[in-house]
């Protein structure tokens, strides 16, 4: 019987560089569409070693998250990278005081362990198939720069996007809208006048609209359009239980829920209080591979899909391996931008032109996550690198 790898070393390499044509808007939290603006932008690629020369990497993770990482890591080392429901678990509770980011980085590398150890891409070990995966163009922040800035520009964007193949699109609208509800409304009426029976609508205000009042008018006009869903609409941050059930009381449309709470538990709490209709989950923030399809098989005996949070190969995996799930969130998307991302990877992306005629992304065929990284890119933008443990 083949021995088990043991994890030896956890490194992370640092890099930066620089996005054109980007900025940020009024509170610097959203990147919106600037001509000639240029935004620094730093990533950390973490490592995740073995004694079998096996490796799991994540190539994409912030400073709040590596931190966390560095809290856990000197558990790690001597485990079994196999047993991940253990390490799971574990994590789960070391991690109980922090915002519980750095246990699913951990895991997403260990299934990468996994998948080279038995030479499968991760699709194939969670039980699934290659299948077409329907996606969603998810577009930037609107702006005040002249790229999304009125109803127009985004019913222009939606219509270069039906076009190629798209069968829903996303709004995310403008931050200021907390101010002025009406502009908000308008570009959904739009859309909805535009494009029902053409492409499924969707909106995401972020979390920026500034009370119950304006969430509830946004709501009512997401129903006159016949939108497929809406989400996270005002300023409680996504999570009270009591004032989304109210929202599902009064809007017809279905509400998407959960992107800022964490983790199964949580999630099973949100769905039992009726404060949802889909379940938003996410590998990078719900603990991995593992927590994700924990929530995505919970959702599923509540009779609820489970919609996947932002682009990556490893939610292609996920996606190809779940039934109760509608669209792939690829994103986020401008129709003045070829890209919004750091090219980490070779031959593959995330970006506009991603999909097929159809609409459609598929998952890696590669062993583990299946995709390689751009070694030349790293390290050619690389600004340094240390060992977390050893």
């Amino acid at each position: 019987m083949r021995e088990s790898p043991v994890i030896t070393k956890i490194e992370a390499i640092h890099y930066s560089h620089t996005l054109e044509e980007v900025s940020r808007d009024y509170n610097t939290f959203n990147m919106v569409y600037k001509p000639g603006g240029k935004s620094k932008q730093s990533g950390t690629l973490v490592r995740i070693h073995t004694d079998q020369g096996l490796t799991g990497e994540y190539p994409d993770v912030t400073g709040p998250t590596l931190a966390e990482i560095k809290m856990l890591s000197s558990y790690l080392i001597g485990k079994n990278a196999l047993t991940r429901e253990l390490i799971y678990n574990d994590l789960k509770r070391g991690s109980r005081h922090w915002a519980m980011l750095g246990m699913g980085i951990v895991d997403i590398c260990l299934w990468d362990i996994a998948g080279k150890f038995y030479g499968e891409p991760l699709f194939r070990l969670l039980g699934g198939d290659l299948q077409p995966l329907k996606a969603y163009a998810s577009t930037l922040h609107g702006d005040e720069n002249g790229g999304l800035s009125t109803a127009g520009d985004f019913e222009d964007f939606a219509h270069k996007c039906l076009q190629m193949g798209y069968q829903a699109f996303k709004v995310h609208g403008w931050g200021l809208a907390r101010d002025n509800i009406n502009r908000e409304i308008e570009n959904v009426l739009n859309l909805g006048n535009k494009f029902e029976g053409k492409l499924d609508l969707l909106i995401d205000p972020a979390c920026e609209i500034k009370n119950f009042g304006d969430a509830l008018k946004l709501g009512k006009a997401c129903d006159e359009a016949n939108f497929f869903w809406w989400e996270d609409p005002f300023q409680d941050n996504g999570v009270s239980q009591f004032a989304h059930r109210k929202l599902r009381q009064l809007v017809k449309t279905p509400l998407l829920q959960t992107e800022h709470i964490r983790l199964l538990e949580q999630h099973v709490d949100f769905i039992v209080a009726d404060a949802t209709d889909y379940v938003r989950a996410g590998a990078h923030e719900d603990g991995g591979i593992t927590g994700a399809m924990k929530i995505a098989h919970a959702s599923e005996g509540f009779g609820l899909d489970v919609e996947l949070h932002g682009p990556g190969p490893v939610h292609r995996h996920i996606m190809s391996s779940i039934r109760n799930t509608n669209f792939y969130e690829l994103g986020l998307v401008h129709p003045n931008l070829p890209t919004t991302k750091a090219p980490v990877y070779l031959d593959y992306s995330d970006d506009l032109d991603a999909i097929d005629q159809e609409g459609n992304v598929y998952a890696p065929q590669g062993p583990g996550i299946g995709v390689n990284l751009d070694w030349d890119w790293i390290n050619f933008h690389k600004t340094g690198e240390e060992i977390i443990a050893e």
